[in-house]
């Protein structure tokens, strides 16, 4: 499940490994994280997505390394004994919050390609010990669980860093079950974006130059079956509070300011699997 698709540059996705491998590493996601530098250099897209209330009981290791651009569990009507698969489950924090959720009779799968992300996600559970968790490798535009078998799909961020989308919600609508349910945080684009932004290797990797504008990931939704569409910007983000964080990956930002200003927001993405398929007179149709 690791190998490399035809549509997924290979430059982009081992960027992505040694970034998010290194994180696992350091414990660390950036100077954000207790004990670092000033606030100023903050990623605006991943902070405050957590109250105390909900990481209380969770290893500080797990929080630490929390990358995401929302609150997937927030936004998931968790039932006990579903099963929930998280589409780059990282250092773990959104799965072991689902299996809470879930319960001793639910199972949550977290999905990730990264070798130091998986170590790190099972050392979590092990120090919160939880059972109803399975951490698998591998790809999310190749997901390693059989057809028809989760109730939903949760993802934090993860979904704009996939060069072959389309695959990914292919992949979603398969393993879901008639009526799963697909609720994911991403990062959205909503106008023009620059063309240095998505030439930017550094923003692939921090989950900014990858993100599809709002209607286009609707349409795409769609395309691979999924009814109920709903995508609700949250977050809109402005270049002020991105300065430090797109000079750093060698953007002039001064120079994109009146265009990128306002473009990226963090959005809730629902959709549905369809319980049947539609029918015409007495055939049903795919």
């Amino acid at each position: 499940m690791t190998t490399t698709t035809p549509t997924q540059p290979t430059a982009t996705r081992e960027a992505i490994r040694e970034h998010y491998g290194a994180i696992a590493r350091s414990g660390s996601t950036s100077c954000c994280t207790p004990g670092g530098a000033t606030a100023s250099c903050c990623d605006p897209i991943t902070t405050g997505l957590y109250s105390p209330e909900q990481t209380a009981g969770l290893p500080d290791e797990a929080v630490a390394v929390s990358l995401g651009c929302g609150n997937p569990t927030a936004l998931a009507t968790l039932e006990p004994g579903q099963t929930v698969l998280d589409l780059g489950s990282g250092g773990g924090i959104d799965v072991l919050l689902s299996a809470r959720r879930v319960g001793p009779t639910g199972q949550v799968y977290g999905l990730d390609m990264t070798d130091d992300m998986l170590a790190l996600a099972r050392e979590n559970q092990r120090r919160a010990g939880v059972t109803n968790v399975e951490f698998l490798k591998g790809t999310i535009e190749s997901i390693p669980l059989p057809d028809n078998s989760v109730d939903v799909i949760i993802s934090n961020c993860v979904i704009n860093l996939s060069t072959d989308k389309d695959a990914v919600f292919r992949e979603a609508f398969r393993v879901l079950k008639p009526g799963g349910r697909f609720a994911v945080s991403d990062v959205v684009v909503r106008g023009e974006v620059d063309e240095a932004i998505r030439r930017n290797i550094e923003l692939w990797v921090g989950c900014v130059a990858g993100a599809l504008d709002e209607s286009d990931y609707a349409r795409r939704l769609a395309a691979a079956g999924f009814g109920e569409v709903g995508i609700e910007p949250w977050r809109v983000y402005h270049v002020e509070e991105a300065r430090t964080f797109l000079t750093s990956a060698g953007i002039d930002v001064d120079a994109i300011a009146d265009t990128a200003d306002g473009t990226f927001a963090s959005a809730f993405i629902r959709a549905t699997k369809p319980t049947a398929k539609a029918c015409c007179g007495s055939n049903c149709c795919a």
